[in-house]
């Protein structure tokens, strides 16, 4: 979800199936940020796996109150929400990339809190899902910012414009598309 649809880690949590229109797979979703009442159709494949997981744990589901990310019920944690902790989240997922190989630390953090000791800073996190759903939406809109803005569901473009990465290859491809023939042309034009 978060990967597809671009969510933070707050909002994917706590998705609840009172929030999704079935018939037409379109998700209300209240932004973490801004609190504004927003919404997105699920891309059909996704949808499906919602829907077959949704199924397969139904009874765990309806026990959660309807919230899709449920909280494991042989769980002792004194928290009281029976959905997934944002922590919780964020361990599992640097476990798995972990796992994979994909752990790559870029820089460590500066602490303002003195009591605070320095952090690893990672290169890929649950964030950078968002960042990634944003930057594949921009592309896939050949870079319309301000729809990409909508999907990312932020109040300004220019906050949108931070969440879409180009890498050096793409920049080489624009650069040779643009051919010597069209400069040729222009060229011509000017001269007569």
């Amino acid at each position: 979800m978060m990967a597809n649809l671009g969510f933070r880690i707050g909002e994917v949590i706590r998705i609840n199936i009172s929030q999704i229109d079935f018939k037409t797979r379109e998700l209300k979703l209240r932004s973490e940020k801004s609190g504004r009442l927003d919404s997105l159709i699920v891309p059909i494949e996704l949808f499906k796996e919602l829907v077959a997981f949704v199924r397969a744990n139904q009874s765990e589901v309806e026990r959660a109150q309807g919230y899709i990310f449920f909280r494991d019920s042989s769980s002792h944690a004194k928290r009281e929400e029976p959905y997934l902790e944002q922590n919780y989240v964020r361990k599992v997922f640097r476990e798995y990339i972990q796992l994979a190989g994909l752990d790559q630390v870029y820089d460590t953090s500066e602490e303002s809190d003195p009591s605070r000791s320095r952090r690893n800073l990672h290169l890929l996190t649950t964030h950078s899902l968002r960042h990634f759903a944003i930057t594949r939406f921009a592309r896939a809109t050949n870079g319309n910012v301000l729809l990409a803005s909508k999907f990312a569901r932020h109040s300004e473009p220019s906050t949108t414009i931070r969440y879409i990465h180009v890498d050096k290859h793409e920049l080489y491809e624009a650069i040779d598309s643009v051919g010597v023939g069209d400069i040729d042309a222009m060229k011509r034009r000017l001269t007569k």
